[in-house]
Parts: structure tokens; C-alpha cells; sequence
């Protein structure tokens, strides 16, 4: 669908002007303080517009006249903007020259509709732009700027954009967080017997609580299948709504965590993530208490598999072997010093 500029210009009196769209820039000009734009092209005119106008010695202007089926930047923005403002998403309702910008109503993690995001841009003069899917975004964080690219645009290209965001479910929505009871166990003989020092616990414990996650203890296990199955159990049988479990996920004969973590009765368990650092990463469910199995990187890195599964898992989701396998894109950290994440391309 092809634009259509058939909206035509006028002069008229300043007087009958309310409600007519100014068809250039209103330049103000005062000595000493300032000189620039006091009405933009595509300024609707007010009531309370017209002394300024008098003001500035304009007595007419020169306005836009829609055409049937031609809409104004910002009322399409508008339209836009309250068909894509899905769950946990809102917006100011007055347009800054054709522009809107969605926020986040609560602290979350942002999703978008990647594959429909492409094709709404498709559509002739519709510009969308967001943040990546799957951020964690803080409360009124702007997430998307949208705007009709002309000042005037064809009404037919308005309805196929709406129609776009109509035909998904959430085109943009912020998922909010679980405040979840977390168990922890952490594995490894050398630990358990205290011949080294613990690292695990308090960099999971930090990242746990940045999201309102509770603690309700940290257990220790040798490289025993029963012992650690039976922390694990005993977490689950004293109400813990998520499990973590820390060391032992490699290839080594010894390393035998994610054998005890199905031994407890995980279910739909992946493990092994094309994510760097993070490869030996695994994700299961204890019925609807999710369990993670961190690998050693966690304790080197800044940013892991982790940082980008964990906003993820307290939002809610299922995470699948087809979700880590799409992280391959985007999923190798660059190790930079210093470390920016998350304003890199690590998880993006």
C-alpha cells in the first residue's frame, strides 16, 4: 500500500484556525532569551494557541486539510500506541510530534512479538522500535517509541498496522517477577568436608534476592547421588517454590549432580546450553517448582546462562530445549573489561 499525500493547504484568519493542523513551522523570536519553533509543522491549534500566535505577529496561517481516509501523526500514534500497550505497558496519551513512547508499569521482564515487531514495520510509514525481548526492564522504563512517519498517513496503512497487533496475543506486555522461596545445595566433597571455602552461596544468594527472592537455607552435599537428591526433597517437603543447585555439572566421571537432580524426580530436564559462558547450564521442574543446575562458571563471570535464564524462570516461563537452542544467537559473552552487561550483546 503506497502512501497518498492528497491532503491540500490554505491560508486562513488566525481566528477560525482552531482545530486546523499548521502546515509549517511558527518561528518566535525574543531578543536576548530566545529564538526557534513555537509551534511545529503538524501542531493542531488550540484556543489557547491563538493570543501566542498574535503574539509572535502572525494574523494568518497557512493549514492542513485532511482528505477522507488520511490520518494525522498524532492521532496515529495514538491508535498505535493502544493497540500495542498489552499487560504491564502504558503510555502518555498526548503525542510529541507524532511520536509516543510505551512504558513499563511495573519492574519485569519485557516481551515482545519479535516476528510480528518485523512485519508492522513492513507496513508503509509505521515506525516501531523496542527493546530486546526477554530484558529486565524497571518500572516506567521505556520500552518502545512509535510514530507515523509522514504528518499525514493513509487510513489503509493504519488499520493493516492495528490489525497486525490485533492478530497476536501481548504484542508488547511486562511480565511481572515471583518473589520466590528458594532452596539452595551446594555440591562438591571438597566443600563439604571444608578442605576449600564455599564461593557458590553468596554470589547466588545476591543475584536471588536482586529479584525478591527469599532464601530458605543453604545445604551442603558431598558427590553422593542420595545425599544430594534427599536436600533436594527435603526443600521441596518444607514448601520451596524453586531450587537451585550449585557444582558438579560438567562431563567429569564425579560429576554426578545432574544424575541426582532427575534421581530427586526432575522432569523435563535440558542440559548442556549454547550459551558462553554457561554451557553445562541445566533447567528442570519439580511439578511447578523450577530447578537450575549451575555450572562453575557462575563463580568467574560476571554475566552468565544464568543472568539470562533466571528473569525468565521468576516471570514464569517453561524454559525448552528449542528457548536455548534460539540463545545461541546473541548467547557468547565477549568477556569485556569492564564487564557493561546487561548494555552489551551478551543474551541479546
Amino acid at each position: 500500500m503506497a502512501s497518498k499525500f492528497k491532503s491540500s493547504a490554505t491560508v486562513i484568519p488566525i481566528d477560525q484556525s482552531v482545530g486546523t493542523i499548521l502546515a509549517h513551522d511558527i518561528t518566535e523570536i525574543r531578543p536576548g532569551q530566545f529564538k526557534g519553533p513555537a509551534f511545529k509543522k503538524g501542531h493542531i491549534i488550540r484556543e489557547e494557541d491563538v493570543p501566542h500566535l498574535k503574539r509572535v505577529g502572525k494574523e494568518h496561517l497557512y493549514v492542513l486539510h485532511l482528505e477522507p481516509g488520511e490520518i494525522h501523526e498524532d492521532d496515529a500514534a495514538f491508535r498505535l500506541a493502544s493497540v500495542l500497550a498489552g499487560k504491564g505497558v502504558f503510555f502518555d496519551p498526548h503525542p510529541s510530534e507524532g511520536k509516543i513512547q510505551l512504558k513499563a508499569s511495573h519492574r519485569g521482564l519485557f516481551k515482545v512479538d519479535v516476528a510480528a515487531l518485523t512485519r508492522i514495520n513492513l507496513v508503509p510509514d509505521i515506525s516501531c522500535s523496542a527493546r530486546h525481548t526477554n530484558s529486565v526492564v524497571e518500572k516506567e522504563d521505556v520500552i518502545c517509541g512509535v510514530r507515523a512517519v509522514p504528518l499525514i498517513i493513509d487510513e489503509e496503512n493504519l488499520q493493516a498496522a492495528e490489525n497486525i497487533v490485533l492478530a497476536v496475543d501481548d504484542f508488547f506486555s511486562v511480565k511481572p517477577f515471583l518473589a520466590l522461596r528458594c532452596g539452595i545445595v551446594i555440591t562438591g566433597n571438597d566443600v563439604f568436608s571444608g578442605l576449600i571455602d564455599d564461593k557458590f552461596a553468596p554470589i547466588i544468594r545476591k543475584k536471588l534476592q536482586s529479584y525478591g527472592c527469599s532464601i530458605m537455607g543453604i545445604a551442603f552435599a558431598p558427590d553422593d547421588r542420595d545425599r544430594i537428591a534427599s536436600e533436594i526433597n527435603r526443600f521441596l517437603q518444607t514448601g520451596a517454590e524453586m531450587i537451585v543447585v550449585a557444582g558438579g555439572m560438567s562431563v567429569d566421571p564425579d560429576d554426578i549432580t545432574r544424575v541426582a537432580i532427575a534421581d530427586a524426580g526432575a522432569e523435563d530436564v535440558v542440559y548442556g546450553t549454547p550459551v558462553l559462558p554457561g554451557a553445562m547450564f541445566l533447567y528442570g521442574r519439580f511439578g511447578d517448582v523450577p530447578v537450575m543446575g549451575l555450572p562453575a562458571c557462575v563463580l568467574f563471570f560476571r554475566a552468565t546462562v544464568l543472568d539470562l535464564i533466571l528473569p525468565r524462570v521468576l516471570a514464569g516461563e517453561l524454559i525448552t530445549r528449542e528457548d536455548l537452542a534460539a540463545m545461541a544467537h546473541g548467547g557468547l559473552c565477549l568477556e569485556c573489561e569492564p564487564c557493561h552487561f546487561p548494555q552489551c550483546s551478551f543474551g541479546k
